[in-house]
């Protein structure tokens, strides 16, 4: 405990003021009850405050500190506790907005028991989810840890999948923790470490440590306070270095210790006390603070204590104090000093800090505060000298591995496909389709998946069973997952969860031969029009001649003579038109309208005749020779499915019985039933999935056609 006088400016009257750094409650006590202080400086740790803060609030007494930054210590739940430091919970944005910006989507704080350590968390936590960012585990350790302890707690850590720690814990232990986790190979590549603001503060500040401090913590992001730079700073610093070097008898100018921004908070604290008692009159304070119903001797009993009477003078004072402090602007918002800025940095050893970026409140990160609009941060050089940003998790080295159950099928492979099995570990590799979308959204997990593929066969090899058993494994719990063309059923659904269909296409179809029913024959070129329709263009062709001749035949020579050349020329005329090979000559204007007309329908006969005679040629006019699964059911026809599928239910629910269901295991069986129909032993149709028979018919698409979907469903999807 020390006593320093305050002095307001001007005046030469000093104001006892104490300071507490680092003692016990009990000289708090003795301050306010005894020296009969009007305000403390103090306390340096957050663990010490809330203690002092109640004194100072039951005596009246402003309780001003500038190192105790837990946001716990809430100021405005506190009238007479003014936090001159900016407090942890301004900086969990920033931290916010690197997770963000480098897309980890897991973070675990490393944080001492204390008020100090856990003050933050809540914090931090509720800004990680705001971004949908998890804290798996929250790792804590003593205030006073010991080396195995953090070892302990270290590989526990590197024994998970998260590699993005946020640490939060005081100078001394987070040395302490840094040096162990570069010993154990925790600050290879892969890992990142992001310290705050506190811990970042008083990196460099003694020269005795700088050396190991920097190469055990290379490519570290920390956090920073920002303080301008200004003459008034750069006076201070030079003062410092002074007044330490004359003080403590060192050979070297420069082997002084820096001052730190908690230094700057110190000072620009006293400034404000100092301008407080100015303004109030340090004779007023010194004459009409003493303490009502105070005892004297020297005893700290705490319901022994009165009321400051300038208490409540100072604290208004306090709070209205504003000016450009040694750390920035001055303002308590609150009974809180407020920054709008952090300085983001990279530690590199042999380099000490390397600014690379900044956080602005209402802009986020900026690469310099001339150039805000450059949403970005710097260069940096992550653990292990790389300057690719790690993914943020690894592969656990405890991590369970998951037991995904798989299908085994003869045919029909396009989803899922056993290769390189190995039937002393009953583990494989698979294909298809299926497989590669597990895989691909394993790929984009913001977290490793460690997993084997398990075929579902029996001791020699073969499936163990339909669909529905291989899914009831997982309730059994023999796989962890099964990864197939599943399809997503009610029934299945009561044991085990599905995920959302990864098909476009679902449902139950019907595929079924085609038969060309347009045979092509020498009498095809009358097949495009219907015999109504020559009949039509017959008597079309006949008036449209008579019409002609009615018109003509008194006023055009071309169509006199006798009868029969008349009658000749006029139908003539009507069917050369079509080639406009006719030779006469068309002088009524009544009979070139009617000609007009008679060409435009001509026009459209021919299109309309050569369109379909050309579909006809060309085409096969192919139409399924089943139409419906009705006919297959009163017709006793059979109808194919494929092996082990759940179709075989539908089949029998919809009246089939079991003598009239065949089934296959590949797409050529599939295509010998169908080729043979139902006469020769075969099927007259299949039913079975959608997706499955889009890749059958893909391959024999001129012998079938699919009708359907007949029975609705809700896909393919993974199960858990």
């Amino acid at each position: 405990m020390m006593m320093i006088p305050c002095m307001a400016q001007n005046d030469t009257t000093s104001v006892k003021v104490g300071v507490v750094l680092d003692m016990e409650t009990q000289m708090a006590l003795d301050l306010i009850k005894n020296v009969q202080v009007k305000a403390i400086l103090g306390p340096h740790s957050s663990s010490q405050a809330k203690f002092i803060i109640d004194l100072g609030q039951k005596a009246q007494v402003p309780i001003i500190s500038f190192s105790a930054t837990s946001p716990s210590l809430i100021p405005s739940q506190n009238s007479y506790f003014f936090q001159t430091a900016i407090s942890d919970s301004s900086q969990v944005k920033a931290i916010n907005s690197i997770v963000k910006l480098f897309g980890w989507r897991k973070v675990v704080p490393i944080y001492t028991a204390n008020e100090y350590g856990e003050g933050i968390i809540p914090y931090l936590v509720d800004a990680l989810g705001e971004i949908d960012v998890r804290v798996p585990y929250r790792s804590v350790m003593p205030p006073l840890a010991t080396d195995d302890q953090i070892k302990f707690e270290l590989y526990k850590l590197n024994a998970m999948q998260t590699r993005v720690f946020v640490v939060h814990m005081s100078y001394d232990l987070g040395l302490k923790l840094f040096s162990i986790a570069k010993k154990i190979g925790m600050l290879e590549r892969g890992y990142v470490w992001i310290i705050t603001q506190d811990f970042t503060n008083l990196l460099g500040s003694s020269l005795e440590y700088s050396s190991n401090i920097f190469s055990s913590m290379e490519g570290v992001l920390g956090i920073k306070t920002f303080v301008p730079q200004s003459k008034e700073l750069d006076n201070l610093k030079i003062r410092w270095k002074a007044k330490f070097y004359k003080d403590n008898n060192l050979n070297n100018f420069f082997d002084a210790t820096k001052l730190n921004v908690m230094g700057y908070w110190a000072y620009d604290s006293v400034r404000a006390l100092a301008l407080a008692v100015e303004k109030i009159g340090s004779s007023i304070v010194n004459n009409d603070a003493k303490l009502n119903n105070v005892t004297n001797g020297g005893s700290t009993d705490l319901d022994s204590f009165g009321v400051s009477k300038i208490g409540p003078k100072l604290l208004e004072t306090l709070s209205g104090t504003r000016f450009e402090g040694i750390a920035g602007n001055f303002s308590l918002d609150n009974g809180q000093l407020e920054t709008l800025t952090f300085q983001i940095v990279n530690i590199v050893n042999g380099g000490g800090e390397r600014e690379i970026g900044f956080w602005i409140q209402k802009l986020g990160l900026v690469r310099t505060l001339l150039n805000s609009s450059e949403s970005n941060l710097g260069p940096i050089i992550w653990p292990g000298e790389s300057t690719l940003p790690p993914k943020g998790w690894d592969f656990a080295t405890n991590g369970k591995r998951l037991r995904i159950g798989i299908p085994v099928k003869s045919g029909f492979n396009e989803f899922v496909k056993v290769v390189n099995y190995d039937s002393s570990t009953n583990i494989s590799d698979a294909t298809g389709f299926t497989i590669d979308v597990f895989k691909a959204v394993v790929k984009v997990l913001p977290y490793a998946l460690l997993y084997d593929f398990f075929p579902y066969v029996k001791d020699d090899g073969e499936s163990a069973g339909t669909y529905d058993d291989l899914v009831y494994q997982v309730y059994l719990g023999k796989y962890d997952a099964v990864v197939a063309d599943s399809t997503i059923r009610a029934n299945r659904s009561k044991y085990v969860d599905f995920t959302l269909p990864y098909t476009m296409e679902s449902g139950v179809a019907m595929v079924v031969p085609m038969e060309d029913n347009k045979r092509k024959s020498a009498w095809i070129f009358i097949k495009p029009l219907t015999w109504d329709l020559w009949i039509a263009i017959l008597c079309f062709f006949l008036f449209i001649g008579f019409v002609v001749w009615v018109l003509e035949h008194r006023i055009n020579e071309d169509f006199r003579g006798p009868p029969s050349h008349q009658i000749g020329t006029s139908f003539w005329f009507s069917f050369s038109t079509m080639v406009f090979a006719h030779k006469e000559r068309v002088i009524s204007n009544l009979a070139r309208f009617v000609l007009i007309i008679w060409v435009f329908v001509i026009f459209i006969l021919t299109q309309s005749y050569t369109a379909s005679l050309t579909s006809l040629l060309t085409v096969q006019q192919l139409q399924p020779t089943i139409s419906d699964i009705n006919q297959l059911l009163k017709s006793g026809q059979r109808v194919g499915y494929l092996g082990n599928s759940f179709v075989y239910g539908l089949l029998r629910q919809t009246g089939f019985p079991a003598s009239q269901i065949v089934a296959f295991d590949s797409a050529e069986e599939c295509d010998q039933f169908l080729t043979m129909g139902n006469a020769k032993g075969g099927v007259a149709a299949v039913v079975e999935e959608t997706p499955n028979m889009k890749p059958f018919l893909a391959q024999y698409c001129n012998k079938y056609t699919m009708i359907g979907p007949i029975f609705k469903t809700d896909g393919f999807g993974f199960t858990a």
